[in-house]
């Protein structure tokens, strides 16, 4: 009989850790209403929390983020979940790759951070249509947020299938996830629908049980409408706001338990053609240390930005359309590439004062890399390459169809109709009741002839033949994400007009183009001339080697006007030198090839290339040149500098 072997020390410990450790059903977070605080698993707690959204962040990069927010002495991750972007279309489900929101809760469980969950089904966070998904509009009288049935039968579709994933990482049952939010900011919309308030955290309980700890999120003129009893209270607010007040307003709704500031904002979002938007060290500070000093639970928004990469940003409507720069990198304490700011060492210093902060140094900013400048060839312009973008063809009516009606979430619908008889002379052109949405590139028998742009510009002067081909490629520019949250249609909502001649006969083609980028060149085009400048939609490439192991880096285009640019077939985002104040677009280095395998950079500029098509990447980005400040004046009379928020909240 062989000897048995002697057990092991680890073996032995074995037994006695997992008695020492807390089991799934002792862990507990509650309310602990009679001395306003937090319990966990019956202990006093405090979160000090900070958001970084998934979605906007590569996934190889998870890890690295969610450990410099615990090495900055943050104990919780706050965080959205986007409905659009884990069902694309209706019973079409996405939780692969960067969509896997279970795998970046497996993060955040390894570094050692709890999690405040903020599913929606609205969540606003600056993102396309605040999360909801665009298919939504194609019931045209659908009422967004509302007990409308046809919006209530979707959304309980959706958790039914969300939910229920989510139910093992609740930390009851020996997750992270501490608190889920339901709705969001739900007093800053028109509707103030109880009964679909009600109705959603009726679905959450059925879906979570009763043991989760669900809770609204509102600005201080929000919580009438957007708080509900059996939900806790939480409040959002800035650190020039005043603290004394709006916890006091908080207290009419929640009389006792923990006070709770769910979006303390460390920065600001930006806009196209509006300047940069900072918060001061010193006040972002300060506000979070008379906070801390209360006893109240704080979640800092952004503490991570990340970026809007592809077709994902959102858009305010503030007195005119506002669409949503590229770049989310909020003035954020950890930057858009990920790297340590004056402002995270300053908020450490605030959070070491009231709570123990792991040993150790926050690891350096990542390597930058710069590169070029790199000389962009011709490849064509847009309309040569339709039968590729559109190989189904196109979809005919006689009045134009919105995106939504072709089926069409985000991108490009190109809209072509003939002239029925010759204008001789510059004639107006233009779309009535502001019908386009949200940017309108025009061209004649393939020449350029201008653009149409939502509130801001609403006429060109056209001449063309009998028979002439009118074509307007119409750019959604991002659906509306916060407040009113009306349903943003996008596309030529009206007919055109030339003249007195209303125009019928419509071809729309729905463009896929970042298929076509992904397989793409070089394709058998027909042989003919260019223009020695290009102008109107035209596509623009290069390759190029990166020697030795690169960096992380930023996209500079100087002298281009705006467009989309793809690096080895991934959609890095908008650009749009010619506004600002983004003038560089982030390279995450596991984007590019090292080591002197060729990448490839493709652009498909909208109007005007210049003279020199060169860029070139920059180890430092440029977030903050506005060149073109007229815009700023030219959006609304009443539009303000960057220093503070339009409105007290907006996510």
């Amino acid at each position: 009989m062989a000897p048995k072997k002697p057990l092991c020390l680890p073996a032995l410990l074995l037994p006695l850790l997992t008695l020492l450790l807390p089991q799934a059903g002792t862990r507990s977070f509650v309310v602990d209403r009679e001395n306003d605080r937090f319990l966990l698993d019956g202990a006093p707690f405090r979160y000090v929390s900070g958001s970084l959204h998934y979605f906007r962040v590569p996934r190889v990069l998870w890890a690295d983020r969610l450990y410099k927010m615990r090495m900055s002495g943050l104990n919780t991750v706050q965080f959205y979940v986007p409905w659009n972007y884990h069902e694309p279309q209706p019973g079409v489900y996405n939780f692969n790759g960067s969509r896997d929101l279970f795998a970046f809760l497996n993060e955040a469980s390894l570094a050692n951070l709890l999690v405040i969950l903020r599913p929606g089904p609205y969540i606003c966070a600056e993102w396309d249509m605040g999360g909801l998904p665009a298919w939504l509009l194609q019931k045209s009288d659908i009422q967004l947020r509302t007990s409308d049935p046809a919006f209530l039968a979707a959304v309980d579709s959706w958790f039914k299938v969300l939910l229920p994933k989510l139910y093992p990482w609740l930390y009851h049952n020996g997750g992270n996830i501490i608190s889920i939010q339901v709705e969001n900011e739900y007093g800053s919309y028109r509707a103030c629908d109880f009964s679909y308030m009600r109705h959603l955290a009726g679905l959450f309980r059925a879906l979570l049980g009763d043991r989760i700890l669900l809770f609204t999120t509102d600005g201080p003129e929000g919580l009438k409408c957007g708080s509900l009893q059996g939900l806790y209270t939480t409040v959002d607010f800035g650190p020039a706001d005043n603290m004394t007040k709006i916890f006091g307003l908080l207290r009419e709704y929640e009389p006792h338990g923990p006070l709770v500031n769910s979006e303390y904002y460390t920065g600001w979002l930006d806009y196209w053609g509006q300047n940069h938007s900072t918060r001061s060290i010193l006040a972002v500070t300060k506000g979070l240390e008379s906070m801390l000093k209360l006893g109240a639970s704080v979640n800092m928004y952004m503490f991570h930005g990340g970026t809007n990469f592809g077709y994902w940003n959102g858009a305010d409507e503030k007195g005119c359309f506002l669409p949503i720069t590229t770049s989310y990198d909020y003035d954020a304490p950890i930057s858009e590439a990920g790297d340590p700011t004056p402002k995270l060492f300053a908020l450490r210093n605030v959070i070491s004062e009231f709570q123990e902060i792991p040993l150790g140094p926050l690891p350096p900013p990542s390597p930058k890399m710069t590169l070029g400048p790199l000389t962009l060839q011709l490849d064509g312009d847009l309309l040569a390459f339709l039968d590729f973008l559109c190989p189904q063809g196109p979809i005919s009516s006689i009045l134009p169809m919105s995106f939504e009606a072709v089926k069409q979430d985000r991108g490009f619908v190109l809209y072509r109709t003939y002239l029925t008889y010759t204008v001789s002379e510059p004639t107006q052109f233009w779309v009535p009741n502001n019908g386009v949405h949200d940017r309108a590139y025009v061209m004649v028998d393939g020449v350029f002839q201008g653009v149409l742009e939502r509130n801001m510009k609403h006429q060109l002067f056209l001449m063309g033949k009998v028979g002439a081909k009118l074509d307007i490629l119409l750019e959604n520019m991002g659906r509306l994400s916060f407040g009113s949250n009306s349903s943003d249609f996008k596309g030529l909502l009206e007919p055109p007009v030339l003249g007195q001649t209303v125009l019928s006969q419509w071809l729309m083609f729905p463009l896929k183009i970042d298929k076509l980028v992904k397989r793409w060149f070089p394709l058998q085009l027909k042989k003919r001339s260019h223009p020695q400048v290009p102008s109107g939609p035209t596509f623009y490439s290069t390759k190029f080697p990166i020697l030795g192991e690169g960096g992380d880096t930023f996209l500079s285009l100087p002298g281009w006007t705006k467009g989309q640019v793809w690096i080895n077939g991934f959609n890095l985002g908008r650009y749009w030198t010619k506004r600002g104040p983004q003038e560089t677009l982030y390279v995450p280095r596991p984007l590019l090839f090292s080591r002197g395998a060729l990448n490839k950079i493709t652009l498909l500029e909208l109007e005007n290339v210049p003279p020199q098509p060169q860029v070139q990447f920059l180890d430092r980005p440029i977030l903050n040149s506005t060149l073109h400040k007229t815009y700023i004046y030219s959006l609304s009379a009443d539009t303000q500098g960057a220093s503070e928020p339009m409105e007290l909240s907006g996510h």
